[in-house]
């Protein structure tokens, strides 16, 4: 079985599905939207986070790195094109300007940690497993996901929908309580332009489940200002819920912590997204189309 990293384990989330909850991020999406508040989650491979402000000039990473490839000074251009991402140097960093982002976690490993936070999860919470894209790595989180269900411990998916819908049936479905959907633009074009991906499989895949899980499939919907959280796309995806029967599902708040992450690695991100909240008022409004095109 080959072990995913894992980039994150949150631990009393109320944000994540119902109750408490420990949260699991998996490193690798076969999306990347431009938007996405956790872009650390989009690549397979472990990666660093550098904070430029916090670096103190001290050169002991230049000291460390096999290749050569850690800047020594604050502003002199970091060489990721050169780094491995072995950790050398966040492990010798004293001042924490960098972290290696994913870690491998034997199955056993992870269950321990896990049920460490049962007496938290009472009758209602449990663990959700996110991303990234969890369907990746099926073998793996089946195995994760029966341990957790002989131990009567709620469970809980969050994915983009990309998954093979045979696999996802047999190997993921019948251990997990909650799936939460992520529907993003209806357009296909716009959906290919935004995320890198079609949404033809995704919207399959949804509309399979919806009659397959009733309520325990909660559509969840970003707000991208511009984006996502248009009057168009979010009527055509409301009205495609009417159409299903679907009346539970989340509105998501945009969250622009994405940009900061992205400057963290090194990464370019899109001038058409936004570096703060949507307005309260517009969100208010587009929310109540939503609600209204639903019923």
């Amino acid at each position: 079985m080959t072990l995913p990293l894992i980039f994150d384990i949150r631990h009393g989330s109320m944000d994540d599905g119902p109750g408490i909850r420990t949260t699991v991020f998996f490193k690798g999406c076969p999306l990347s939207c431009s938007w996405c508040h956790n872009p650390e989650s989009q690549r397979m491979e472990a990666e660093i986070f550098w904070d430029a402000q916090s670096c103190v000039g001290c050169q002991a990473c230049h000291a460390v790195c096999p290749g050569g490839a850690s800047a020594v000074l604050p502003e002199v251009t970091l060489h990721r094109e050169k780094c491995t991402a072995c950790g050398a140097c966040t492990e010798e960093c004293p001042s924490n300007a960098r972290s290696l982002i994913g870690k491998h976690y034997p199955v056993e490993e992870l269950v321990r940690i896990l049920l460490l936070d049962r007496g938290f999860y009472r009758a209602t919470g449990g663990v959700t497993f996110s991303g990234g894209e969890p369907t990746l790595h099926v073998e793996y989180l089946s195995t994760v996901l029966q341990t957790l269900k002989k131990e009567n411990i709620s469970t809980a998916l969050q994915t983009c929908g990309a998954f093979d819908l045979e696999n996802f049936r047999r190997h993921l479905l019948p251990y997990l309580d909650l799936v939460y959907f992520d529907l993003k633009l209806c357009d296909t074009t716009s959906h290919l332009t935004y995320t890198g991906f079609g949404n033809e499989l995704l919207l399959a895949n949804f509309s399979a489940l919806s009659r397959e899980m009733g309520k325990r499939l909660v559509p969840r919907v970003p707000l991208v200002p511009g984006i996502t959280a248009t009057e168009l796309n979010l009527t055509e995806i409301a009205r495609l819920l009417r159409e299903l029967g679907i009346t539970t599902y989340q509105l998501l708040p945009f969250n622009p912590g994405g940009i900061e992450k992205r400057r963290l690695l090194g990464q370019p991100f899109s001038p058409e997204i936004p570096e703060s909240f949507m307005d309260r008022d517009t969100e208010r409004r587009l929310r109540e189309l939503f609600r209204s095109t639903v019923r």
